[in-house]
């Protein structure tokens, strides 16, 4: 039971000195601050505005078209994600795991989130200064005057997706079977988007990018592969030993 105490007490002593170093830290930052306006003699909000163009180019054309590269690659690998989880899901990977409802509540969760940041990915886009896009051009494939055709396979992605996405919540009207086929729709919106944000995405030169591009396709492959493999197994009659 001593020992015990001493334990507990050890950690609050531990707890209060963090909270003392947080305090003591956020005291000194707000003495250099005002130091700095002091010997400066700007505004806080106009030196705030300068560090922040500083470091993200915020007055830059630019800005907005950095926001919509970054928005785009986190739907492509929010897509990604969602349709390698369900190709998980449906090949019963999980289930020694995880629950059934969390798998499936993730699965919906992740479409829901791509789907969330094609839109800002979009929504950038008609406010961009740099390569403006006019409303038509968004949500009419093969019109954008940047790369026409892959824009065009990528807003044939999108509309895919939404169609994927919204079969989550009428799957009891169209029933079960109705559900799965469309559900088989997410294969080509991953290969759409992925033929989108190779060809269209201004960062698909860099290594990295195309290391991530070909990972991801090569997990898709694979899962693919090894559900084909396991309904190729679970169909084949088995022999009875006498």
């Amino acid at each position: 039971m001593l020992q015990l105490n001493t334990h507990d007490n050890d950690g609050a002593l531990i707890r209060f000195l963090l909270i003392v170093a947080g305090v003591l830290l956020m005291l000194i930052v707000l003495a250099l601050a005002a130091l700095v306006v002091l010997i400066t003699g700007l505004p806080v909000t106009q030196m705030v505005g300068q560090a922040f163009d500083a470091l993200f180019a915020a007055s830059s054309v630019q800005a907005l078209w950095y926001v919509t590269r970054a928005a785009g690659l986190m739907a492509y690998l929010l897509l990604w994600l969602s349709t390698a989880w369900g190709i998980a899901v449906s090949s019963k990977i999980f289930d020694p795991a995880l629950q059934g409802a969390f798998t499936y509540d993730f699965h919906q969760f992740t479409s829901l989130l791509s789907i969330g940041f094609v839109v800002l990915h979009v929504l950038v886009l008609l406010a961009d200064r740099y390569l403006p896009f006019s409303v038509a051009a968004i949500l009419v494939p093969f019109i954008a005057p940047y790369r026409p055709l892959w824009v065009g396979i990528g807003v044939i992605g999108f509309y895919l997706t939404l169609l994927v996405t919204v079969t989550f919540y009428i799957r009891r009207r169209i029933g079960i079977k109705t559900f799965r086929m469309i559900h088989l729709l997410s294969y080509i919106t991953f290969v759409f988007a992925a033929i989108h944000s190779l060809m269209a995405g201004t960062d698909s030169p860099l290594a990295a990018t195309q290391w991530m591009y070909a990972g991801t396709t090569l997990v898709i492959v694979f899962l693919t592969t090894y559900r084909i493999a396991m309904s190729l197994t679970s169909k084949r009659p088995q022999t009875v030993s006498r």
